[in-house]
């Protein structure tokens, strides 16, 4: 711990992906002080993390309605943007209310000099191309506002990807567009010229393959895990893995539980009981029983949204009584990715405030405990900072390289 700690006082420590809450920076969640979020300045000061990938995330099921899901109507686009813009406001707002403690950082030379001035370091992404409609002229739009990282998936297909987790519920199919759509095609050439890193994180394998083929620059998975521990389709595969190294790119591995360790038989027993009551087929392996949105249920398809709900709440508490992962079980992960494509193309990521968090690792203020864990393990101080976020950044000025003469400057 000694010596992580002495590591973690001269080396960047970079975040791929935090998510924000749409009410972070309200009254008695001000991000100046430790609050009850896995992610603010206080907890990040005392890790020692000096940036982060702060998320402008937007759903459009809108699971928290007062009926539970339901399913997508055109003015969920709307009510997206509307999503977006607040946590587009409130990532402003830190550096804005903060000037002494936080800045954003446009690229890679930003980001540098905020941690020499003893700022905290945000790099603006997004995640999900629903809310974009079918407008591809708002990359720019969002590029000019300081967005240097763009996903195109969650979880459901939309208009410009399909996802790794389609929804039975919303009569989504698996590769219903076959990875990439005509307009998901385009985005990623206008991506690479407005030098904007490609995040293929929750994207379908086909779509993964086709960003591969298609982009000039590397891409990033910012926040995945391994199928090869874990055979879930939310995860990579060993193509995929090689696939992003091949661009030159890096795979920021996530600590989310459910991704780095397989579930139980015990989990298995209780989520067939629960099936027997919803009249629904037993499950016989644990693959993605993380999601009650599989497209191996049919029959999710015809129920009325409420008893969906009843079921998506009951089936989300049992896998929440799983035991998290542990840094043991991250730590694997690392080790696996590092194997199969290199100490070059793997790096770090937590996915808080949405599910992310191992024991040992639990918020931003933990990260020299997985520092301790990697020296255990023979990682020596220069793979540690690669995987802190040295492969990340070197992706990022590569990708800024193939900029074309767009303004992506940043403003309000």
């Amino acid at each position: 711990m000694d010596r992580a700690e002495a590591l973690h006082e001269r080396i960047l420590a970079f975040d791929s992906h935090i998510d924000i809450p749409t009410d972070f920076n309200t009254e008695g969640k001000e991000a100046d002080t430790d609050g009850p979020y896995q992610f603010d300045l206080v907890k990040a000061g005392k890790g020692r993390l000096s940036g982060a990938a702060l998320t402008i995330f937007a759903w459009p099921e809108m699971w928290n309605g007062p009926n539970g899901p339901h399913r997508p109507t055109p003015g969920m686009v709307e009510s997206a943007r509307h999503e977006q813009e607040v946590r587009y406001r409130i990532i402003q707002n830190i550096a804005r209310d903060y000037p002494n403690r936080a800045g954003i950082a446009y690229n890679p030379e930003d980001f540098y000099r905020l941690v020499d001035e003893g700022k905290f370091a945000i790099v603006i992404s997004m995640l999900n191309a629903y809310p974009l409609g079918e407008d591809i002229s708002l990359l720019d739009h969002w590029a000019a506002r300081g967005m240097r990282m763009f996903g195109f998936s969650f979880t459901g297909n939309n208009a410009w990807a399909d996802s790794s987790r389609p929804m039975a519920f919303f009569n989504d199919t698996p590769d219903a567009l076959g990875g990439l759509s005509e307009l998901g095609k385009q985005a990623v050439k206008r991506l690479n010229g407005l030098g904007v890193i490609i995040d293929v994180s929750q994207m379908s394998t086909s779509a993964v393959e086709q960003v591969a083929q298609l982009t000039q620059a590397p891409i990033v998975a910012s926040h995945s895990a391994v199928r090869g521990i874990v055979d879930i389709p939310r995860n990579l595969s060993d193509r995929e893995l090689h696939l992003i190294k091949d661009t030159g790119g890096v795979v920021q591995i996530v600590g989310f539980s459910t991704y780095l360790k397989p579930l139980s038989n015990q989990t298995l027993e209780k989520l067939n009981q629960l099936r027997g009551k919803f009249e629904l087929p037993p499950l016989e392996t644990l693959e993605n029983l993380a999601y009650a949105h599989m497209p191996g249920d049919p029959v999710i398809t015809i129920w009325p949204e409420q008893k969906f709900a009843e079921y998506a709440s009951a089936l989300y508490g049992i896998v929440e009584e799983e035991p998290k992962a542990t840094l043991n079980d991250f730590a694997n992960t690392i080790d696996y990715a590092v194997k199969k494509i290199g100490i070059d193309h793997v790096g770090i990521s937590s996915d808080f405030n949405d599910g992310g968090g191992v024991v040992g690792w639990e918020d931003v203020g933990d990260i020299r405990n997985l520092t301790a864990e990697l020296m255990l393990r023979g990682y020596s101080d220069n793979d540690i900072e690669k995987l802190w976020g040295g492969n990340f950044f070197r992706v990022w000025k590569q990708v800024q390289a193939h900029q074309k003469t767009v303004d992506i400057s940043g403003t309000n």
